[in-house]
């Protein structure tokens, strides 16, 4: 069984090292799993009730939701901005969390992980998108968990794929969650 697995980056910074994290994933995906990175969440506009109306919703926040329909699981990628989630981020949320009762989570596994330059790599941001996205229907993987401080100094030149220990524990996170899509159509 092919997992398919949606990569949501919080930041829309060309150089974002979240960003970049998403890619290494991407690339460290394990066989029988597939990280898809998103393309386009600058693009979603703020979501707003009034323009939630079937056969008229945004294209871009179609996108979107075709796209998280298909996933088997999520893996979300959140910066730390003023010690809480992007905007970017919990707008995708939003968006993925309706129509009520029927969202795209619908108890799919849900693993949320970071860079920031903080000494505590987001997990403030990265507590609060697990706190939404579990409202929001998605089941999250509590225990796995990758915050990685210090993003300025320790990317300045270094890709995450090339940095040895993150490489090992973001090929550790994505194998994880590829196991808990197993575990949930088996319960």
């Amino acid at each position: 069984m092919s997992v398919r697995i949606l990569a949501l980056v919080g930041s829309l910074r060309a150089g974002s090292h979240n960003r970049q994290l998403a890619e290494a994933a991407v690339k460290l995906a394990p066989e029988g799993a597939e990280v898809e990175l998103f393309e386009g969440l600058a693009d979603v506009p703020f979501y707003n009730e009034d323009i939630d109306v079937e056969g008229d919703v945004p294209a871009a926040a179609v996108k979107l939701r075709e796209a998280a329909q298909g996933a088997d699981a999520f893996l979300l990628f959140s910066p730390e901005y003023n010690g809480t989630i992007p905007a970017v981020l919990k707008n995708a949320i939003d968006w993925l969390s309706r129509p009520y009762g029927a969202g795209a989570f619908g108890g799919k596994p849900v693993a949320v992980i970071g860079t920031a330059f903080g000494q505590y790599g987001g997990v403030w941001a990265q507590d609060e998108a697990r706190k939404s996205v579990g409202v929001a229907g998605g089941k999250v993987i509590e225990d796995i968990k990758l915050s990685i401080p210090g993003s300025l100094t320790r990317f300045a030149e270094t890709h995450p794929i090339d940095d040895t220990e993150v490489a090992a524990q973001l090929t550790e996170v994505v194998a994880r969650l590829h196991g808990t899509v197993g575990e949930n159509a088996a319960a």
